[in-house]
C-alpha cells in the first residue's frame, strides 16, 4: 500500500531544513556549476502543490520538475490560477523549478500559451514536451516531416517566452528514441532553444551497454536536461524479455561513466529523478534515490559539488 499524504507530509518534515527560504519570483533558478538533483512532481502527487515546497526541501533536493498536465499537480485548464501558484509553492522553500513537464506537442491545444507563457515570466527555463509515437502505417520520413513541423511551432513559442524544450528520448517506438531522429529534425533550430532531455535508462535499453554513450555523445551539444531512473531485464512467464524498473544503481545503467561524461561536458542542468518501481516505502526509496544521484554528482564533479548551491 502506498504512503498517505499526511504520511509523506510528517515524513519528509522530519528531515527538513530549518533554514529560512525566500521568494524568487521571476528570477529563475540558481546559477550552478553542477547538477541540479531535481525529483519528479508526480512521485507526490498524493500532496497537493501548495504543500509541495516542505516535502520536496524535506527530501534534500535542489528543486522540482513539475507535472503540468490533466492529473498533474497543475492542470492546464486550471492554469490561470494554478500555475503562478505551484511555482510559488515551492519556491517559497528556497528550491528551484528549472522545469515543468508538459504533454504539449504542438500548438493545437488552447492551454498552452497561457502555461508556457506564465512559466516564462515565473522565470522557469525549460518545458518538457509529449511524446510522438511512430504511427502504424506512416513512412519514418513523413512521420519525422510532421513531428520537425510541429517542433518548429513550439520552438517558436518558447524562444518568446524565453524558454526553452527539452524532448525526451522515451524507449517504445517513440520518436526520438534513437536520438539520431530526432537530431536529424532540429539540426537547423537554435540549441539555445531547442534540446534534449536525455533518459539514459531508456538510451541504454535501445543502445545497449555501448549504443547509450554514442547517443549520449550527439545529444551533449543540446543537453538540456537529464532523466534518471534505472531498470532490470527480465524473462516473463512466456519467456519473453521485458524491461523491469529498479532503484538507481541496482540496473543496468552505468551510473559513474555517464556522470563522468557529464562533468566533463561541465552539464548543470537539472536532473530529474524518476522513480517507475514499486517500493514498499516510497518515501525512503526517495530518499535513497537522491542521496544515489547525490553521491554521483559529488563524485564525478568533486566532493564538494554535492549540496545546493547558493
Amino acid at each position: 500500500m502506498g504512503l498517505t499524504r499526511r504520511q509523506l507530509l510528517s515524513g519528509a518534515a522530519a528531515g527538513a531544513s530549518s533554514a529560512v527560504a525566500q521568494f524568487r519570483a521571476g528570477n529563475g533558478p540558481k546559477v550552478r556549476t553542477t547538477p541540479a538533483v531535481c525529483l519528479y512532481s508526480q512521485l507526490l502527487i498524493k500532496v497537493p502543490y501548495d504543500e509541495l515546497g516542505p516535502v520536496l526541501r524535506g527530501l534534500g533536493v535542489d528543486g522540482c520538475d513539475l507535472s503540468v498536465f490533466p492529473g498533474g499537480h497543475v492542470n492546464p485548464e486550471l492554469s490561470s490560477v494554478d500555475m503562478m501558484r505551484s511555482v510559488e509553492a515551492v519556491t517559497g522553500a528556497g528550491l528551484d523549478v528549472p522545469v515543468i513537464t508538459t504533454t504539449y506537442t504542438s500548438l493545437a491545444d488552447p492551454t498552452i500559451r497561457n502555461v508556457v507563457g506564465i512559466c516564462g515570466e515565473m522565470g522557469v527555463p525549460l518545458f518538457k514536451v509529449g511524446h510522438w509515437k511512430y504511427t502504424a502505417g506512416t513512412e519514418v520520413e513523413a512521420r519525422l516531416a510532421e513531428v520537425q513541423r510541429d517542433l518548429a511551432g513550439l520552438a517558436a513559442l518558447a524562444r518568446a517566452v524565453n524558454m526553452a524544450i527539452a524532448i525526451q528520448n522515451l524507449a517504445g517506438e517513440n520518436v526520438g528514441e534513437a536520438v539520431w531522429d530526432i537530431n536529424m529534425m532540429i539540426r537547423g533550430m537554435d540549441p539555445r532553444t531547442v534540446g534534449y532531455d536525455f533518459d539514459v535508462a531508456s538510451a541504454t535499453v535501445e543502445g545497449g551497454l555501448g549504443g547509450w554513450s554514442v547517443a549520449l555523445r550527439l545529444a551533449l551539444p543540446r543537453l538540456k536536461m537529464v532523466t534518471a531512473r534505472d531498470f532490470v531485464w527480465s524473462k516473463d512467464a512466456s519467456g519473453a524479455w521485458k524491461v523491469v524498473p529498479c532503484p538507481l544503481g541496482e540496473g543496468m545503467v552505468d551510473w559513474p561513466k555517464f556522470f563522468a561524461v557529464l562533468a566533463r561536458a561541465r552539464f548543470a542542468g537539472p536532473i530529474s529523478i524518476q522513480m517507475d518501481y514499486q517500493p514498499k516505502d516510497e518515501l525512503a526509496a526517495m530518499r535513497r534515490d537522491v542521496d544515489f544521484v547525490r553521491k554521483q554528482v559529488n563524485t564525478a564533479y568533486g566532493g564538494g559539488a554535492g549540496g545546493r548551491q547558493g
